[in-house]
């Protein structure tokens, strides 16, 4: 008897066990590690009032869209030199669905 198929990652789910330490998705939520990632596409890099950003997010740039988050959850170093997150993923399909989540929340 063959195995089920896996089901395709939960964007819920995968924030909770793999960002919801350093970052909470409620901007009433006291602040952690990262700063509240609620509404953060459409949202200018390194600009939530009340969080420390590192210097060089505290002086991007850009605002954060699928594309620019991809590339940040894959390698936040090689988006932001010096950036201060430690949290890399390398599949896509886990990249994928943390995003679909957060752009859910916007």
């Amino acid at each position: 008897m063959p195995l089920p198929a896996p089901k395709p990652p939960d964007g819920t789910t995968l924030f909770k066990q793999q960002c919801a330490t350093c970052h909470t998705i409620d901007p009433a939520d006291p602040m952690r590690q990262g700063p509240p990632l609620a509404k953060i596409l459409g949202r200018t890099a390194g600009k939530v009032d009340g969080f420390h950003y590192s210097p060089g997010l505290a002086k991007a740039d850009f605002v954060w869209d699928e594309t620019k988050l991809d590339a940040w959850l894959t390698d936040p170093q090689a988006v932001i030199p010096g950036a201060v997150m430690a949290y890399r993923q390398a599949k896509p399909e886990t990249r994928a669905a943390i995003i679909a989540y957060l752009k859910g929340l916007n």
